[in-house]
């Protein structure tokens, strides 16, 4: 069995996110999308939260599943015997960084190759930074995110008043 891993913070799933999951699922038996823990960070919704958020987005693919984790990818990664991660690229400003970061996983963990999926041109300006700013101004969103998501968003910003 196949099994790829597609990494991220995912504060929001945009529909870009989606986009790339949808066409690894047509590629590999079994995809985990798995959302990255950093501590560091002050994310809009709990790990927990975004889980949910996707699984009910995925929901119509049958061999994706969700998960979250602390740590190192490769170590994850080598933990669920994925041999694949996915990477979404917007640009080549991307590349840059995402190559290194495939080169580095490489080498930690030989097994796992990096695939880079080119984002569909109708997202390639989407990011969940961008998402998140035109919510919290009363922004329209519905064209980035998932209506349930746009909801969970507008739920969150209105709280935050």
């Amino acid at each position: 069995m196949r099994v790829a891993i597609y990494p991220g913070s995912f504060d929001p799933v945009t529909l870009g996110h989606l986009d790339i999951a949808e066409r690894g699922a047509k590629v590999f038996d079994k995809v985990i999308i798995a959302v990255m823990v950093n501590p560091h960070k002050n994310p809009l919704f709990t790990s927990e939260e975004r889980k949910e958020l996707i699984r009910n987005a995925v929901k119509h693919l049958p061999n994706v599943e969700v998960d979250s984790f602390p740590g190192l990818l490769v170590e994850y990664a080598r933990d669920q015997g994925a041999s694949v991660i996915i990477k979404g690229l917007r640009a080549v400003s991307d590349f840059e960084s995402e190559l290194q970061m495939a080169s580095l996983n490489r080498h930690m963990y030989e097994a796992a190759e990096t695939l880079f999926i080119p984002t569909n041109h109708n997202y390639s300006y989407l990011s969940s930074s961008i998402v998140k700013e035109i919510a919290r101004h009363g922004g329209p969103i519905a064209d980035f995110v998932p209506k349930h998501v746009e909801l969970a968003m507008r739920e969150k910003f209105s709280n935050q008043s």
